[in-house]
């Protein structure tokens, strides 16, 4: 029966002449993601559909009209998907003023000088800085940005996005003062003489938010196709947008009617859309390449400006225990209306007490909608994003409702340097515990939260198999039993991410029948010594059976 069903798919097209989504691949080690057929040596693709895939000596005549790629020893592997991303932010961070990788506030304020002098006009908006490991040690200030921009209204987000520096022009039109009280879920940080010192964490970003240019929309569609482009090289084949702006989700659609989204996205959506959805219902354009269907919403803060909701206070800062961004009242019923209407559910959460609560919203959400109530039954799949400080008492919520863990690895190498500090050593036990929740049988979907990180999927990979940091530190306190194998990584990009979008009948692995996305690297992730898996890069991007991607 398998040998006929074969047969029938490579000779429906056979009349026609090949199109660019018929494709031969071969050349390398092909790692399928199948527990039934692991490796292959060639996959035939017809019409963006897997036809065949197996030993070389097996394959069937292909026409001469379907071109081949020769991998040339690159290792190949079912499409990778970026299973948290801000594909806005991905694509701005080309556009606008990048602090990533500046290693002190000396360098950050020199870029921003640079910048300013390169753009005379209007606001200056930025992002990337993180102070964890510069030698001042310490945040942004308005100073900082009055010193190198002087006059200027500037705004500089913090990597994480959970916290903005304005400079004093900025605080001035934005109206904001010693006497301003910080909104419910945000904080105004002041100094000794109780004046701002230009650091709004969380709810407070909003105090500005009048001042960040609006973008047209040709630079907006262009922001966007820069992010397209950064995606597809790094081999993403496609992405759980989170927190996409409602607003923006119509240009999505008519971009990838237009053939201007090369790569595959699952919007999570702002919550100001939440009603509109719920009411409509799921949305799909263009055979799926953009759909919409969850809404995503914030518990608490980060970590890293100490917005994460702990139980307990911060050990660096006993004066707080975080910020909580929603309250029950008010979220608890609008995890009903979606569950009425068939609508997943995307919660960041990342403090211990910030988790615990949103498990619990899950529990009585779920407890007052019957699964005959729901258009998906009990199949909702909702999530948490980032799951990264749990109690382990907490662990069992995630396979009681159960819910999908959407962790983000690289966390783990870049907070591994300020984490213990924050939290204290006991807390870590329950600290991106991909392993312990996998163990559990927990679906664990691997992301970037890029831009908050780099955004590269060998650097993913990398960080979940050997949780140290790129120059190879872990520290003695790391938990360094939390590292998964390299099977359990690439199902954290690939089959796993395809559940959590309700899509793993036709993607996350390369079997006959499914869609045909494929990422190329040219280190194997399989056997490659863990060091070297970051310096690799991506050699060819495929989505159904198109190249969006390859290296020269």
């Amino acid at each position: 029966m398998r040998r006929t069903l074969l047969l029938a798919l490579l000779l429906s097209g056979a009349a026609a002449s090949a199109a660019a989504q018929d494709l031969l691949i071969r050349g390398g080690p092909i790692y399928t993601g199948s527990d039934a057929a692991p490796t292959a040596q060639a996959v035939l693709v017809r019409d963006g559909r897997i036809v065949w895939v197996g030993a070389e000596r097996d394959q069937p005549a292909v026409p001469t009209t379907v071109p081949t790629i020769d991998l040339k020893g690159a290792a190949l592997f079912p499409g990778f998907t970026d299973g948290h991303a801000h594909l806005d932010g991905i694509g701005w961070r080309e556009l606008t003023l990048n602090l990533e990788g500046s290693a002190s506030v000396a360098e950050a304020m020199a870029r921003l000088t640079a910048w300013a002098e390169a753009h005379p006009d209007g606001p200056i908006v930025g992002r990337g800085w993180i102070e964890t490991h510069w030698p001042e040690a310490r945040f942004l200030t308005r100073q900082d940005l009055d010193a190198a921009a002087p006059g200027r209204v500037v705004l500089l987000g913090r990597a994480d996005g959970h916290a903005v520096v304005a400079s004093s022009a900025a605080l001035a039109a934005a109206g904001v003062t010693a006497d301003t009280v910080a909104p419910s879920g945000g904080e105004i940080l002041k100094d000794e003489a109780g004046q701002p010192t230009g650091l709004l964490v969380d709810a407070a970003e909003s105090l500005v938010g009048g001042l960040m240019p609006q973008a047209d929309p040709a630079a907006l569609r262009e922001a966007y196709r820069a992010g397209f482009r950064v995606e597809a090289a790094y081999g993403w084949t496609g992405l759980h947008f989170m927190s996409a702006p409602w607003r923006d989700i119509p240009l999505l659609e008519q971009m990838a009617e237009a053939g201007e989204a090369p790569l595959r996205v699952y919007n999570s959506i702002t919550p100001d859309g939440a009603a509109e959805l719920i009411a409509g219902g799921p949305r799909s354009v263009a055979d799926g390449r953009i759909i919409t269907r969850a809404v995503k919403y914030y518990a608490d803060g980060a970590l890293g400006s100490r917005g994460a909701a702990l139980f307990e206070p911060y050990a660096d800062r006993p004066d707080t225990t975080g910020l909580m961004q929603i309250t029950e009242q008010e979220i608890v019923p609008l995890y009903q209306a979606a569950l009425r209407g068939g609508i997943q559910i995307a919660t960041h959460a990342i403090g211990d007490r910030g988790n615990a609560s949103v498990m619990e919203w899950y529990q009585q959400a779920m407890a007052g909608v019957a699964p005959s109530e729901r258009p998906n039954g009990a199949d909702v799949r909702w999530r948490i994003e980032h799951a990264q400080i749990l109690r382990p008492s907490d662990y069992h919520w995630f396979v009681d409702l159960p819910i999908i863990a959407s962790m983000q690895p690289s966390h783990a190498i870049g907070d591994l340097h300020f984490a213990p500090a924050r939290l204290g050593d006991a807390r870590l036990d329950g600290a991106y515990a991909w392993h312990s929740l996998i163990d559990r049988g927990v679906i664990v979907v691997g992301g970037s939260d890029a831009p908050v990180e780099r955004g590269a999927p060998l650097i993913e990979f990398y960080a979940a198999v050997a949780r140290r940091d790129l120059e190879g530190f872990q520290g003695p306190d790391w938990r360094p039993g939390e590292a998964v194998d390299r099977l359990t990584a690439l199902k954290m990009f690939t089959l796993w991410p395809a559940y959590a979008s309700f899509r793993e009948a036709e993607l996350g692995t390369i079997e006959v029948g499914k869609r045909a996305d494929f990422t190329a690297f040219d280190v194997d992730l399989m056997t490659a010594p863990e060091a070297d898996i970051p310096k690799g890069h991506a050699v060819l991007t495929v989505v159904d059976g198109v190249v969006v991607h390859r290296a020269e």
